[in-house]
């Protein structure tokens, strides 16, 4: 008879199995830079996140809200650049580097699944990381050892598109791959840095509704972040939902995975969450 204890095979599965991120990517390269106490708590959040997965992945699948293309494009180049892409910040930050390989072999894993479930997509061979990707992974995994592959939203920002295309992509959980995708769950620059009694209470709202959906069953969660935009707040949180949709791709590799919050702050004035399935 076996022991209560005893691991069997499909839960010995199910613990190695690599869990699905939403990370705070945080705002251009504010980790980096001389901003006391303001984005201490997410960076501390971003140090912490390798020691908590069930081993060390061997590869990693990243998605950022900073590439958009007509159908969703990997990134398969052997040693992926930097794309330095923000703007007015100091010097030094132009200088940051992050020389993390690249892994084609993943690429055309991606590519193979995508297109099993009927999704067109692309690569893109000289295409480097954003700053959605090398920033906060500067932090997250700051040995740059692991190989990574950028994966694109589509630029018609269709939440069922992407959790389809997060669907697709459940298995390389089980190939030791980390899913990670990047965003924010509040972006309005228009009002994030200046106080705004308003859009800080209509950002709280939408943060709490995210939190109740992630952590709903997972039919439930899918279907309300297929309706993200009649959230509390939605529309005035995020004008354009490309820092939002990352969390849909990470909602559909989640499957039958209960989602979770692992990270809450508020910044200037605005909630912001991570969350994490499995």
């Amino acid at each position: 008879m076996e022991s209560p204890t005893t691991a069997t095979p499909q839960s010995s599965a199910a613990s190695a199995r690599q869990p699905v991120l939403f990370m705070p990517h945080g705002g251009g390269p504010c980790f980096f830079m001389d901003w006391p106490d303001t984005w201490d708590h997410m960076a501390a959040h971003l140090r912490g996140i390798a020691a908590t997965l069930p081993r060390r992945p061997d590869a990693i699948l990243a998605v950022s809200g900073h590439w958009e293309t007509a159908v969703p494009t990997v990134t398969s180049a052997t040693h992926p650049p930097l794309i330095y892409d923000y703007y007015g910040f100091p010097a030094h930050t132009y200088r940051l580097r992050y020389p993390a390989p690249g892994s084609p072999e993943l690429a055309a894993r991606v590519r193979t699944l995508l297109n099993a479930a009927g999704i067109e997509n692309e690569e893109d061979p000289t295409r480097g990381f954003d700053h959605g990707v090398f920033v906060p992974f500067m932090l997250a995994f700051a040995h740059a050892d692991i190989p990574i592959v950028e994966l694109s939203l589509r630029r018609d920002m269709n939440a069922e598109a992407e959790l389809q295309t997060g669907a697709a992509l459940r298995p390389l959980r089980d190939q030791n791959v980390l899913i990670v995708t990047t965003g924010m769950t509040y972006h309005n620059l228009a009002h994030f840095m200046q106080p705004d009694p308003g859009s800080d209470t209509a950002s709280k709202a939408f943060d709490d509704w995210l939190a109740q959906t992630v952590e709903a069953p997972p039919a439930q969660r899918d279907e309300a972040l297929r309706h993200w935009d009649q959230a509390p707040s939605a529309l005035l949180c995020h004008p354009r939902p490309e820092h939002l949709l990352p969390l849909m791709v990470a909602a559909g590799a989640a499957g039958q995975d209960i989602g979770r919050r692992d990270y809450t702050d508020t910044i200037m004035g605005k909630a912001l969450s991570g969350f994490r399935f499995g």
